[in-house]
């Protein structure tokens, strides 16, 4: 299954510093994440996004600048399948983008998408009345009631406004738990504690979490 990143600071960072940090989680994970990967990063002039098929170990991540909000996906393809750049995470609209790592079994929901992700992603949007947070935490209670076994379903799910990170699993607590890093200046959420730091602390199983932007 996938590996997800989130950063927000007050402070521009170098984009570089996180990327090489979340490769190592990646090439380091017990499950193979070479899949490809993507990021979505904010400019003064909006959010930029990158999509590749390569691992992200494999990539060139010095060519991304500086940034105080940063999205990161590396991707573990369900049964090794459909392992095309435009199944690469993150997927985004006019205002959400969006994360995902998980595995569902029996999801009886119609939606368009191309993989399971990409599905979830649209489903979640139709509960959107006004409160993203909402539409996640009604759209992931209908998927739960109908789908037979939800094996894990971690979203971090970002708009101009905040980031909202929902956490589930129904096993494996090792490999699915999400962690969280927050000082005075940055906020970050990831699928592993990053090598060698001790200051992340897990984020609770069966929780939606908002985080807003600083």
């Amino acid at each position: 299954m996938c590996r997800l990143l989130y950063v927000n600071s007050k402070h521009q960072f170098a984009i570089e510093d996180y990327l090489k940090k979340f490769a190592l989680v990646a090439r380091n994970s017990r499950e193979f994440q070479g899949h490809g990967w993507g990021c979505a990063y904010q400019t003064e002039t909006g959010w930029k996004f990158y999509h590749n098929v390569k691992p992200i170990w494999e990539d060139d991540l010095s060519k991304f600048g500086n940034t105080d909000r940063l999205i990161v996906h590396a991707r573990s393809a369900f049964k090794d399948e459909g392992i095309v750049v435009e199944n690469n995470m993150p997927f985004n609209d006019e205002k959400n983008i969006f994360i995902f790592n998980g595995e569902l079994r029996g999801v009886k929901i119609k939606e368009d998408g191309r993989i399971g992700a990409e599905k979830i992603f649209n489903y979640i949007k139709r509960f959107d009345k006004g409160s993203i947070k909402g539409a996640i935490s009604k759209g992931t209670e209908i998927i739960n009631k109908k789908s037979n076994y939800v094996r894990a379903m971690n979203i971090i799910w970002a708009d101009n406004e905040a980031a909202y990170v929902y956490a589930q699993f129904n096993e494996d607590a090792d490999y699915f738990t999400m962690y969280k890093y927050q000082n005075k200046n940055t906020v970050a959420v990831c699928s592993e504690k990053f090598p060698d730091e001790n200051d992340w602390l897990p984020i609770a199983n069966n929780s939606l979490t908002e985080i807003p932007c600083y």
